[in-house]
């Protein structure tokens, strides 16, 4: 290497850690900024499929006066809100607003005999002052769907025959029913309309027609159903998506979003944040898992949703099922109720919410709070990110210390102008990675420092300075978060429009770089010599049976990263244990494993060469603190709370671990001695 070289990045080896520290100070007004976004909006509406309450008193003696018991019910159990979907001819039978017939019933009530060329569907009115509002919309929604429409009566009473066959007839939608939406909402209720893009051809003046009339009646946001967003269509592309969103704007109509989607709605992003992300996030529920799931269980899974990930609106579905081995109908409504107000052993729903500072109402979207001088204070984190990850390569090959922080700076500034959010996800990565994997190289430097410098270490000191040393290590791993924080600073990744991206890289990369770095630098031969001599060991059953061990273990590992891993039935009641005991649940792999893995570590490595292998399954732990930010739409303050919580316990554990350790080594050295 050229000496100017070696120079320059000796200089930059100092410098470039106060670009860091910079960057980090910068990060500081960015995660204020959000720290009041996040708290800006603490009312959640807990709201009820209201199409399923129709559904399950379809089943009862009196339909219409069960409806309105459970309404009651629901209500005062904390219900606040009920979701009205797109009517159709079904929902309004289970309604008593209608009856409906093929064509062999109709010929029946009038007393003939049906032709066999007639499959037509045929409909009466119960309520004459409610056939006024519901006439010309199903007369609208069938002439709209290619379907003649004719009027029909029978018993004295007025109806309709639609050229549509019975079954196909009973399922076509159209405009939510006017009646019921009027009669929640003078109940008491926040109505929640349920629209899709079902309704084709698309027709903007109709919605327009519906629009106005949530409006007058003071609804404030609307849901979606199905695949896609009304608008969504063949021929209408993204015109139609934008002429509705809008039309909401307008009409000062914000949306609610579901997480955890099998396929995320069509069109959703874009209406979003045409409406400046007017936008909350919602959790339901299904009808098979209400089902089965216990009350406590269901108390469990809401107040997490609300606490952990955001949510202001929680969706309740409730369909009756038949038990053919009990030989009755059921239906979960009693355990809602019970989930929502509490019991004698329970508080409830409600009540936990309420502990943790949050309301039952009309929930509103978080308020953008920014930082003044956000876009620069944006561009020093970032600067103090590359230099970050500048250093982590530095510490594997120290001649490109200075060029892969010049190529770096220069290479993210062209990707900001090109494709800044891809610019964002891809350094918040790299950040996330060369925080920890910086911080355990240093340390398993300093320990191969200290370790050569002075063998015979006392226990004290070596607890002593092992719990520094773990600190210093944590502190320099969570150096990664002010700058995820200031990358990914956009409202798009609190509604989960956006994520960070990499989070299986994540938890890999950190510990394949401390490996390598533990097994190929630090000898007196080469990264090379090093390689070839590891390369060069005989290969016995021992040695695969442990590689199988850790490759099993990784895969395991690698499969419970993100959300979409599963956890046994005894996991979660440990989750749940763990979530009563504190309130917020520390993650079980860094408490648990990690930390006592790597405190333990830092504390025989001292003496024993072997222990490093434990700090490189402790960098569990520390890259898990990083991943744990990693999850944008889970408030900071609850995330720190996770990590300290993990911190403390993990210490404590760690701490036994090694009193264990003295123990057994103690008892062992008195009898090799005894022996000898």
């Amino acid at each position: 290497m050229p000496q100017w070289l070696n120079r320059l990045n000796g200089m930059m080896s100092k410098w470039l850690w106060w670009v860091v520290i910079v960057g980090l100070i910068a990060a500081l007004p960015v995660m204020y900024a959000r720290a009041e976004t996040e708290s800006s909006s603490k009312n959640v509406a807990i709201v009820m499929d209201y199409r399923d309450l129709l559904q399950v008193s379809s089943t009862q003696k009196e339909p219409q006066a069960y409806v309105q018991e459970q309404l009651l019910r629901l209500r005062e159990a904390g219900v606040n809100g009920m979701a009205v979907f797109e009517s159709t001819l079904e929902e309004l039978s289970w309604a008593g607003e209608i009856n409906v017939y093929n064509a062999a019933q109709a010929a029946l009530l009038e007393q003939r005999v049906s032709p066999p060329e007639d499959n037509r569907t045929y409909l009466i009115f119960h309520h004459s002052e409610h056939e006024k509002v519901l006439r010309p919309i199903i007369e609208w929604a069938f002439t709209h769907y290619g379907a003649d429409v004719r009027n029909w009566t029978a018993g004295g009473l007025s109806g309709l025959s639609i050229g549509m066959g019975y079954d196909d007839a009973l399922i076509h939608p159209m405009e939510p029913n006017p009646i019921a939406m009027q009669e929640l909402i003078g109940q008491g209720f926040q109505v929640y309309p349920r629209l899709s893009n079902r309704i084709l051809p698309y027709d903007a003046a109709e919605v327009k027609i519906w629009l106005d009339k949530y409006q007058a009646l003071g609804v404030k946001r609307v849901l979606f159903d199905g695949e896609a967003v009304t608008g969504w269509g063949e021929g209408t592309s993204m015109n139609g998506v934008k002429q509705f969103a809008d039309m909401l704007d307008e009409h000062g109509l914000g949306v609610a979003m579901f997480e955890n989607l099998k396929v995320p709605v069509k069109g959703l992003s874009k209406v979003a944040n045409l409406l400046e992300f007017d936008a909350i996030r919602g959790h339901s529920i299904s009808e098979g898992e209400m089902t089965i799931l216990k009350t406590a269980q269901i108390e469990d899974r809401l107040v997490l949703a609300v606490k952990d990930r955001n949510i202001r609106l929680i969706y309740l579905n409730a369909l009756a099922a038949r038990d053919a081995v009990k030989g009755l109908v059921y239906h979960p409504l009693d355990k809602i109720v019970d989930a929502l107000g509490g019991t004698e052993d329970a508080k409830g729903v409600i009540g936990q919410l309420e502990d943790f500072g949050y309301a039952v109402g009309e929930p509103a979207a978080f308020e953008i709070h920014t930082a003044s001088a956000g876009t620069v204070f944006k561009g020093l984190a970032a600067l103090g990110a590359i230099a970050l990850c500048a250093i982590m390569i530095g510490q594997f090959i120290p001649a490109l210390l200075s060029a892969a922080f010049a190529i770096g700076a220069v290479g993210f500034a062209g990707l900001y102008v090109l494709k800044p959010d891809l610019m964002a996800q891809t350094l918040a990565l790299f950040t996330a990675i060369a925080a920890p994997t910086t911080a355990v190289i240093l340390l398993v430097k300093k320990l191969r420092e200290l370790r050569d410098g002075d063998a015979d270490l006392s226990v004290a000191r070596r607890l002593g300075g092992s719990l520094l040393l773990f600190v210093r290590t944590t502190i320099l791993s969570l150096a990664a978060i002010p700058f995820m924080v200031a990358l990914l600073d956009d409202i798009t990744y609190s509604l989960v429009l956006q994520q960070f991206r990499g989070v299986s890289l994540l938890h890999l990369a950190p510990i394949a770089l401390v490996a390598l770095y533990v097994f190929l630098y630090g000898s007196n031969d080469s990264v090379l010599g090093n390689a070839r001599r590891i390369l060069a060991m005989p290969l016995t059953v021992l040695w695969i049976v442990g590689l199988g061990i850790i490759a099993a273990g990784g895969l395991y590992y690698l499969s419970r990263t993100g959300n979409a891993g599963e956890v046994s039935g005894l996991e979660l009641q440990f989750r749940s244990l763990l979530e009563n005991a504190f309130g917020v649940r520390p993650r079980t792999k860094e408490f648990l494993l990690g930390h006592p893995l790597f405190l333990a570590g830092i504390f025989l490595a001292l003496r024993y060469r072997w222990a490093m292998a434990l700090i490189i399954a402790g960098t569990i732990a520390q890259l898990s603190m990083v991943d744990t930010f990693a999850h944008i739409h889970t408030p900071m303050l609850l995330s720190a709370i996770r990590v300290l919580l993990g911190l403390g316990l993990g210490l404590i554990i760690g701490l036994i671990a090694i009193a264990a350790w003295q123990i057994v080594e103690g008892a062992w050295t008195r009898w090799v001695r005894r022996k000898a």
